[in-house]
């Protein structure tokens, strides 16, 4: 009864909210992009869809003031480390599949080899590079999402990027 009385007085005394529509359609690119740098063209769409749904159940308990931005990115994160363990669980096919995912479901401009790059990164220098120059978090912000410092995370996208150029610039030409 007391958790029912805080939101009402939440709800009424706070700024109103914007409907979650107007979220999805201000922040579902970027969400997007961070999804599509942590976990490749092909898985970032279910990331994405499954970001959404989860903030969608937890926005009307949000509270008024919050970085929804950070917020969504850091659903996309979990859902990210989810697709990731259902990933390692499921079997390896034994022989050749008969056929191939279509690939007029991913943007025009997915270029294999900057994923390739990417991919080849490690972990914390692609998700760094990915929620800075991405979804254009502070690297304060990045730091906590890594369980790291602002420096640590700063350091992290600056190793990533140079690792990038020399990588996929020597791939391009």
């Amino acid at each position: 009864m007391g958790g029912s009385r805080n939101w009402q007085s939440r709800r009424l005394l706070g700024v109103a909210m914007k409907p979650f529509e107007q979220v999805v359609t201000e922040h579902g690119p970027t969400v997007l992009r961070v999804c599509r740098a942590i976990l490749g063209p092909h898985e970032a769409e279910d990331a994405w869809s499954e970001t959404f749904l989860s903030a969608l159940r937890a926005y009307p308990d949000l509270p008024s003031g919050s970085n929804i931005r950070a917020w969504l990115v850091t659903i996309a994160k979990r859902k990210a480390i989810d697709q990731h363990r259902a990933r390692s669980r499921q079997p390896m096919p034994a022989g050749e599949l008969p056929d191939q995912p279509a690939t007029d479901r991913y943007p025009a401009d997915c270029d294999d080899t900057l994923w390739a790059a990417l991919e080849a990164l490690p972990r914390r220098q692609r998700e760094a590079i990915a929620y800075h120059h991405l979804a254009g978090m502070p690297y304060a912000q990045v730091g906590e999402l890594l369980g790291n410092t602002e420096s640590a995370a700063r350091r992290a996208a600056a190793d990533g990027m140079r690792t990038l150029r020399n990588h996929y610039r020597g791939a391009a030409s």
